[in-house]
């Protein structure tokens, strides 16, 4: 059975090492895990959780509004293609429109576009390269 809920940072950290820092010098906890703003969601087949993402309070020039960023998100291998992403971010919109968020936004690896380009999100700006790869810039609007 699938289910979707929110989890804490500490459960998000096994798929942020095993799927996002692996051989990547960068830390797997964020600042801003903590904050009582931030939202955490797990996507659970079975008992295991098998995607993540974290939500948190943050702003970029580009936007104008109440925005969130999407940071950490992650689906296991053997999860990928199933549709827990997507529900993911379904549920997460459903929690962030409760807040009046205006914005979601992320800086998405180049090999995730297509993914988030499905669910809604558009390229701001130029692509750029940090220490994960090449990134692009998107925004979700939340409001409806």
């Amino acid at each position: 059975m699938v289910s979707v809920k929110k989890i804490t940072a500490q459960d998000t950290y096994p798929l942020r090492i095993e799927v996002l820092r692996k051989n990547i010098d960068l830390p797997h906890e964020f600042e801003g895990d903590l904050d009582d703003s931030t939202i955490h969601v797990g996507v659970y087949d079975e008992n295991q959780i098998v995607c993540i993402g974290t939500f948190m309070e943050n702003g970029i020039d580009d936007l104008k509004g109440k925005q969130y960023q999407l940071r950490g998100m992650a689906s296991s291998p053997e999860a990928r293609g199933k549709g827990y992403g997507k529900l993911l971010l379904s549920f997460a919109t459903n929690e962030l429109e409760k807040l009046n968020i205006d914005f979601l936004w992320c800086n998405a690896r180049e090999v995730a576009v297509k993914f988030y380009e499905k669910n809604e999100f558009i390229i701001i700006g130029e692509r750029f390269i940090n220490k994960a790869g090449p990134h692009y810039k998107m925004y979700k609007p939340i409001k409806k």
